[in-house]
Order: structure tokens, then C-alpha cells, then sequence
């Protein structure tokens, strides 16, 4: 096996939904290379399971993190880039998409507006 990229694994973050498998976190750096992070247009859908997902994601995210800047490490690619450019951003100038230990911080005034429930102590699935 080649030698993999380095990755933070974030212990104690949810590896995922339960009962969906849907992913929030990768097991071991992508062999093939690191997916690029990137903006993924979603369609207005509050209410729908799609925007659940997306919510219990952010709800981990700042239950994990807050409001203080993180490393990309072992989180899922696809989650973060239905939240990226918008409820979660880069956090410094030399953001690389490629790259397992590039900066994120949680825009919180937008996550909010969008995902009120994320930021309840609890998050009913």
C-alpha cells in the first residue's frame, strides 16, 4: 500500500448518522489522492432529510469545535462541502482544498439563520 497522506482523526466526533450510513468522518486518507473540498449547491430544503443530515452534521461540528478554527483532517469531503462557502469557510488566506490539514471555521451567523437547531444542546434524530 502506498504511503498515505497525513490526516488528523478527530476522536470523539460522530463517524455518522445513525441508522443511514451517511458518513461525517473517512476512515484513513484517500489512496488516490485527497478530494478537493468545494462549494456543492443544495436546494432549499428545511424540513427535508437532506437538510437533516446537513443540520446533524453542523450540530457536531460545533458541539466538537465552536466557533475556533479546525482542521479539515478526517472529515467527510461530500458533508463539508454541501456546508462550504457558506456555513463553513476557510480560515485563512492559504486555504489549500487538497490538503487533510487545511484550516475551517464555522460561519456562525449564517449556520445559524440556516440551521437554528444546530446549536440546541441536543439534536433529535
Amino acid at each position: 500500500m502506498a504511503n498515505l497522506p497525513e490526516m488528523t482523526k478527530h476522536r470523539g466526533f460522530p463517524g455518522g448518522m445513525p441508522s443511514t450510513g451517511i458518513q461525517f468522518t473517512i476512515r484513513r486518507a484517500n489512496p488516490k489522492g485527497v478530494t478537493p473540498l468545494k462549494a456543492i449547491p443544495r436546494r432549499k430544503r428545511p424540513g427535508m432529510a437532506e437538510h437533516r443530515v446537513d443540520a446533524a452534521f453542523l450540530h457536531a461540528l460545533w458541539h466538537h469545535f465552536g466557533n475556533e478554527p479546525f482542521e479539515r483532517g478526517n472529515l467527510d469531503a461530500a458533508r463539508l462541502s454541501l456546508l462550504f462557502g457558506r456555513e463553513v469557510l476557510p480560515a485563512d488566506k492559504e486555504f489549500d482544498p487538497l490538503s487533510y490539514q487545511s484550516m475551517l471555521v464555522i460561519n456562525e451567523k449564517l449556520a445559524r439563520e440556516n440551521f437554528p437547531e444546530s446549536f440546541e444542546n441536543f439534536f433529535e434524530i
